[in-house]
């Protein structure tokens, strides 16, 4: 007899089968794009020598440039108020990945998630107060992942379709079983599928997104097991765009949806797009916008992992 998907609390599968059955008899009854965004401003803008030790897009030292990241951040953050408000918090010296804010802060409505990172260096910014106070001053609740033994690098790990209350986990050194059970129950997710990315690959963002929970673009070889991509394939079909490793990695997989009609991506990703992966995009109904971040994306991110999204706001 089929379960129903709803009567089960926050399920962790990892069968492709099983998560396709279930995942096609959810409802699309929750707001699919974010009401505003958070960034954290590139001040002090340095190699992260811990996070490199596992993520290979990363420049060296030598090619951090924190004035010209700086400006490329601030232009960012004037391109997305043209969709929706935004709030831009400082960075610090003293944790330089912090201008990738969504590993280490999420939210649902009501609930302001903090991240179990990896690295010591990342762990810091899950201590900064000001973001916290922030979220308190709008009603969340904080749920704390520190406390729980796995790893759970929040949204560069998990790709949330918040439509139907999906997470979809890909397990590296970011990333385990445990950490991602934990993340389905903080964003209050119905359902959630894990699977291996890859080696090499470090967080599920730089891979695939889901866009305004009804299109996919993914990379089929960053996945361990092909069933995985397509499992995922077969739910958004036919608004899938299947990514060259080329495309990948220049960050075209690191885009976003911040309304059902437009996707966000840094200016080298959306130059290697194929013609025909952004007919694709045009035809699912999506603008492709895109700025300048070659000077951020030294440090092994792109224009998805700056944004940190806010649901229910208030």
């Amino acid at each position: 007899m089929p379960v129903d998907p709803m009567s089960v609390r926050n399920p962790l599968v990892h069968d492709a089968a099983a998560f396709l059955d279930r995942a096609r008899a959810l409802p699309a009854d929750r707001p699919a794009c974010a009401d505003a965004v958070f960034l954290v401003r590139p001040d002090g803008f340095a190699l992260a020598e811990q996070s490199a030790s596992d993520n290979r897009y990363m420049a060296d030292g030598s090619a951090f440039d924190t004035d010209r990241a700086l400006a490329q951040h601030a232009a960012l953050a004037d391109a997305l108020r043209t969709e929706l408000p935004v709030t831009v918090f400082p960075g610090s010296a003293d944790t330089p990945d912090a201008v990738f804010p969504n590993n280490v802060f999420g939210t649902a409505p009501g609930r302001l998630v903090i991240g179990h990172m990896r690295h010591p260096v990342r762990q810091r910014e899950a201590d900064r107060e000001d973001i916290r106070r922030h979220f308190r001053e709008d009603g969340c609740a904080l749920i704390d992942l520190r406390q729980q033994p796995g790893i759970a690098e929040l949204t560069g790990a998990l790709i949330i379709d918040r439509a139907r209350g999906i997470g979809l986990a890909g397990y590296s050194e970011r990333c385990d079983e445990a950490g991602a059970a934990a993340m389905l129950d903080a964003f209050d997710l119905r359902l959630g599928y894990g699977f291996a990315l890859a080696e090499g690959e470090y967080h599920s963002n730089v891979v695939m997104s889901v866009l305004a929970s009804r299109a996919l673009v993914i990379c089929p070889d960053a996945f361990v097991d092909p069933a995985a991509p397509r499992a995922l394939a077969d739910l958004y079909a036919p608004q899938v765009v299947e990514l060259s490793v080329a495309e990948k990695d220049a960050f075209a997989g690191n885009c976003i949806a911040l309304r059902p009609d437009s996707v966000w991506m840094s200016e080298a990703a959306a130059d290697s797009l194929t013609s025909r992966n952004r007919l694709a995009l045009e035809q699912a109904g999506f603008r492709i916008r895109s700025v300048a971040l070659d000077a951020i994306e030294k440090a092994g991110g792109s224009l998805r992992c700056c944004v940190g999204e806010v649901f229910g706001r208030r």
